[in-house]
């Protein structure tokens, strides 16, 4: 088939590879690059970086409301559209464009965690399992009806780092399941019951209240890794929080009880991994060979 691939994030990336190794890409749209890294410099999203390694077309333009984008994009004869974490609304016109329209790889069970940020408001919502939807595109926000649909459980230790990997596999491997069998999926509407919302996450709820249960400061910790990770400060020190487990103890919120565990308002938390400011990841035995912790962290 001839397909317009659109995303933008790593997440993308995967599927990218998949549908060019099976099919014909005939361009791939992303967001335009961004300032970044110290000298803020533009910097190529990692699917435009990979398609350009790729020999494949890019384009991002920064609306697809006007007119000539519309044309352009109908222009191009696609007979489908895949959309995975693309970043921009799709216009009636553009929806309606490739002869078998849209079709949007959303990292969540749907109904549950439309929007921005599904993987990690999933972990941090205690959720069992969570899943890959292909979904028809309609104008709503996620709402258009599922042709297939995979679970996959959510580990007691898993990060969102590693949900993130282990859903742009099955995404990529469902989409062209989807393809090939797309003249026979029937598209099952989304059910009213049980819709919720994955905002997209505020850097306000990095920071750890160790007041709160431990399963909640775990699951926070977790969702929120690597980006934009969980923090507490330790000697004025902002330190990323990046994997952790619950652990037996007790004690004031915020108590280090041994090594990197930590109390919290009921329970503990031991803390595996974590970041010092300008510095790389690294297991808790060796963060804490250089730095000594407080009897209290707040």
């Amino acid at each position: 088939m001839k397909i317009i691939f659109m995303g933008t994030p790593a997440f993308s990336v995967p599927v990218l590879e998949a549908l060019h190794a099976a099919h014909e890409v005939v361009a791939v749209y992303c967001q335009p690059p961004r300032p970044a890294g110290r000298g803020k410099k533009d910097r190529p999203s990692p699917v435009q970086a990979r398609a350009e390694a790729l020999g494949l077309p890019v384009r991002h333009p920064r609306s697809l409301k006007d007119a000539p984008e519309q044309a352009a994009f109908a222009a191009l004869g696609a007979d489908l559209a895949v959309v995975v974490a693309y970043g921009l609304i799709l216009p009636p016109p553009v929806l309606a464009a490739p002869r078998a329209g849209c079709l949007n790889i959303h990292a969540s069970l749907l109904p549950r965690w439309r929007g921005a940020a599904p993987i990690q408001r999933a972990i941090m919502a205690g959720d069992s399992d969570t899943g890959v939807c292909i979904m028809q595109m309609e104008a709503g926000l996620d709402t258009g009806p599922v042709l297939m649909r995979e679970a996959t459980p959510i580990g007691p230790e898993d990060t969102s780092a590693d949900l993130h990997d282990r859903l742009a596999q099955i995404g990529a491997r469902l989409i062209l399941e989807a393809i090939d069998r797309l003249a026979g999926l029937v598209p099952q509407p989304q059910p009213a019951d049980g819709v919720t919302y994955a905002a997209k996450i505020d850097k306000s709820e990095a920071r750890i209240d160790w007041s709160q249960p431990a399963e909640v400061v775990d699951r926070q910790i977790r969702g929120l890794s690597p980006f934009p990770g969980a923090f507490t400060e330790i000697n004025g020190e902002r330190i990323k929080l990046l994997r952790g487990r619950r652990a037996p103890g007790q004690g004031r919120p915020g108590a280090v009880l041994s090594g990197f565990t930590v109390a919290c308002g009921s329970g503990a938390v031991e803390i595996t991994e974590a970041q010092r400011e300008g510095r790389r990841p690294m297991d808790a035995t060796e963060l804490l060979r250089g730095l000594t912790l407080p009897e209290f962290l707040s």
